[in-house]
């Protein structure tokens, strides 16, 4: 319980106070040791003398010997050798192939690296603005010339990763022209942990705490790991093979809210600077990220700009999606069992009332969803999309899973069409990959019906 703020001018004095035989077997800047530590049992903070600008921070558990002498090694033939020094002679931005708002961002997220004010950055960009692309030509500038030893890319679904796998080995450095995955290993976090070689690590945040806490994780999507959301604030433990000082940088790409509250022990973990990329900031967002926004790019900017298409509203409301409605006791209903998807016949004794928020999850209307789909099939050449003769490919989302299910029948009947014209895609499917590839390419299937995987 003892602060360690009032306590660490005792450990400076220490740090210099050697004796003439200590001095002789150990490592000194301008005559101090390179590393203090303060610790009273609950906390621990750690001063890096090599930092340009040394300053005690909080850090999870103490770093382990060969992290210490890898930081030596590394600061023999340079002063301020750590990222902290070396981020003050990044070279210019010229040469990217970068919108000009990510390249504002580029810069304003190294500047608040220079300034050195706030452990934590946080970038607004609007969805389609290119936040990824810009993410990746950051982690290479600051793998490339910053002194950064690893990153951490947190994404929020395991599928999301493939695709910023794909982002970094389609990044062409400006340098020699070679690509990304060229220079430097980018993997995503496996069952087995993180691969030592690894120079960016892609992962979901549930999959980086199972890994913390010590348990197997499939390589594969899991819709019981990658959508789990605890009820509670995780608590974390030390994993000396994952330990805090495995990535410098964590950039934290467009994830669910819950991130910054109920698994902010899992980023707090790393002794890491934080990058929040996101569209829309909440509140909880920006009191995560210490107020430092340091860019900003609105929808309608990237609309001004041409780097977005504006969007409409078509609204299709019934009454019962509304108000929601009562069925009369005495009626014969289905009732479906959502885990076996049984079906079995049941009378109602009383009269049973459901509101809007019912719809869909414990009671499903078979005639609401088909009013739906029929408005929007005989609306969608006149109002909808004037002039056009090809349903454009259109995206779903569902409650659950059962829901998804229901829709994709009443869409190929509704549209009088076969198998291959709609197709749900959830981490249920046997081959979500392989059908949001065929969703992308296939001229055929042109409706996708989802629940939380896209």
């Amino acid at each position: 319980g003892t602060t360690l703020m009032a306590v660490q001018w005792q450990s400076h004095r220490y740090s210099k106070g050697l004796t003439e035989t200590q001095s002789k077997n150990a490592v000194l800047i301008d005559g101090e040791l390179p590393f203090i530590f303060e610790a009273s049992g609950s906390e621990t903070n750690f001063t890096n003398v090599y930092d340009p600008e040394p300053r005690a921070r909080r850090i999870f558990n103490f770093q382990k010997p060969e992290t210490l002498a890898r930081i030596i090694r590394e600061s023999e033939n340079q002063k301020h050798a750590t990222w902290r020094g070396r981020v003050q002679n990044l070279p210019d931005t010229e040469g990217y192939d970068l919108r000009p708002a990510s390249r504002r961002a580029v810069i304003a997220i190294e500047q608040s690296l220079k300034d050195n004010q706030h452990s934590r950055s946080l970038v607004q960009m609007a969805t389609g603005a290119g936040k990824t692309r810009m993410a990746v030509t950051e982690s290479y500038r600051l793998l490339k010339h910053g002194g950064f030893n690893r990153v951490l890319f947190l994404v929020d679904r395991n599928n999301l990763g493939d695709q910023t796998l794909r982002e970094f080995r389609d990044f062409t450095t400006p340098d020699d022209g070679r690509k990304f995955t060229d220079l430097y290993n980018v993997d995503k976090l496996t069952g087995s942990g993180m691969v030592g070689s690894s120079a960016v690590v892609i992962s979901t945040i549930q999959r980086v705490f199972s890994v913390l806490k010590g348990q197997t994780v499939t390589d594969n999507d899991d819709p019981n790991l990658d959508g789990f959301i605890p009820d509670a604030p995780v608590e974390v433990q030390y994993n000396p093979d994952l330990p805090p000082e495995a990535f410098d940088l964590v950039i934290v790409d467009e994830c669910h809210r819950s991130i910054y509250g109920l698994w902010r022990g899992v980023i707090e973990y790393f002794d890491a600077h934080v990058v929040g990329l996101t569209a829309t900031p909440t509140k909880q967002t920006l009191g995560f990220f210490q107020l430092n926004l340091v860019s900003e790019y609105t929808f309608p900017q990237s609309v001004a700009d041409k780097v977005n298409v504006d969007f409409e509203v078509y609204r299709i409301k019934t009454k019962i999606s509304e108000s929601g409605s009562t069925i009369e006791a005495g009626t014969v209903v289905p009732v479906l069992d959502k885990k076996t998807r049984e079906q079995r016949l049941m009378q109602l004794d009383n009269e049973m009332a459901y509101s809007a928020t019912d719809l869909d999850r414990s009671v499903v209307s078979k005639n609401q969803i088909r009013t739906v789909l029929e408005t929007f099939r005989d609306r969608l050449f006149t109002e909808i999309f004037p002039g056009r003769r090809v349903v454009p490919k259109t995206l779903i989302f569902a409650k659950d899973d059962n829901h998804a299910e229901e829709i994709v029948t009443q869409v190929m009947q509704v549209f009088g069409k076969g198998n291959d014209f709609a197709a749900k895609i959830t981490y249920n499917a046997k081959d979500p990959k392989k059908l949001l590839q065929d969703f992308r390419n296939s001229p055929t299937l042109r409706i996708a019906v989802t629940v939380d995987m896209i």
